[in-house]
């Protein structure tokens, strides 16, 4: 049994899938930051393994013991007035290893005014999308390695059109007690539209990430270093905003090196008392800085920090994100021990 799912893990891994970023896929809501915890390490952590029951929406090999019980509700007032949230809960069903977790995202994109070709009014309409998530994750024999799967049921709505998918998470996990350290491996988004919005199917937003974290002996710090869509290379593309000119005129366009494509697919984060009732987060995401950086104006991009703070069944969180100048988001999450 083991033997043939990861068998098929690899396999999933492996498939000649060229899925497209942001803009080329449709439901691209569901690579949104699932928490403030998420969004303070740099939008996109893999190996949080403990109580936090909204990592197994983006990876749910960490599905564990410490999350059973567990109820997180996050929201966030993000860029343009859209408004998304989060819903995480996790249960034991068997105490050796039968936690099963499910989840919720979704998100608002508002209300539009309506106007035909003519530039008549036709009225306004909103846009909404949301995805169910159930998963669970089991040890590989009596090894160091867990696996999880995640299956998502995801509805769209925008204005008069709607869409049906149905999509996989895949993630192997490995975990060395001794020096408390995870890696781990993730298939995400791997699945496709069941009825389109108008009769074209689209893509979904296929991913494959890598993830390590640590936490260093005798310092109370977590580092975490993730690998984003490395089923894409190269991810970086020239911008014709920063092209450069000469003085006869001449322009030669922006150049991204091997260095700057392997920047972009990384993306780092520390925990200060990463295991206490107080913690300060921060992280960094190389491609979000470099997309969304402005010439000669320093702007931050990229950059996120945050704090929880544990009341005895309560945690808070909390995390400020640098997007642009114009534009930053803010994420609050809360989380309940039902125990």
């Amino acid at each position: 049994m083991i033997k043939n799912l990861l068998t098929a893990f690899f396999l999933l891994f492996m498939i000649t899938t060229y899925a497209q970023l942001g803009g080329e896929t449709t439901y691209q809501f569901l690579n949104l930051v699932s928490s403030p915890r998420q969004a303070a390490l740099g939008g996109k952590t893999l190996t949080n393994v403990d109580y936090d029951v909204t990592q197994a929406l983006y990876n749910p090999s960490t599905i564990n013991l410490e999350m059973d019980n567990q109820l997180a509700l996050n929201y966030s007032s993000y860029l343009g007035g859209i408004n998304y949230g989060t819903a995480a809960y996790a249960y034991t069903y068997d105490r050796r290893n039968q936690t099963f977790f499910a989840g919720m995202t979704y998100i608002n994109y508002g209300q539009f005014d309506g106007y035909d070709e003519q530039g008549i009014e036709t009225g306004s309409f909103s846009g909404s999308e949301a995805a169910l998530s159930v998963g669970h994750s089991r040890q590989v024999g009596y090894s160091d390695f867990y696996l999880g799967g995640n299956v998502k049921f995801i509805t769209s709505k925008l204005e008069q059109y709607s869409s049906f998918g149905v999509a996989v998470d895949a993630g192997l996990l490995y975990i060395n007690e001794d020096i408390e350290f995870q890696a781990t491996l993730v298939v995400r988004n791997f699945g496709a539209q069941l009825t389109t919005y108008a009769g074209q199917n689209e893509p979904l937003p296929f991913e494959v990430a890598f993830g390590m974290s640590q936490t260093l002996e005798n310092v109370p710090i977590r580092w975490h270093l993730t690998f984003e869509n490395l089923q894409k290379w190269p991810i970086g593309s020239p911008n014709p905003a920063r092209a450069t000119t000469d003085l006869e005129g001449n322009q030669t366009g922006e150049e991204i090196g091997f260095l700057g494509q392997v920047l972009r697919h990384t993306i780092v984060g520390l925990e200060l008392f990463p295991k206490g009732g107080f913690q300060l987060r921060i992280g960094y995401n190389f491609r979000r800085a470099e997309e969304l950086r402005i010439l000669d104006q320093r702007n931050f991009s990229g950059l996120s920090a945050g704090i929880s703070i544990k009341l005895n069944k309560l945690r808070f969180s909390y995390t400020h994100a640098k997007y642009t100048s114009a534009s930053n988001a803010n994420f609050f999450g809360i989380q309940i021990d039902l125990r």
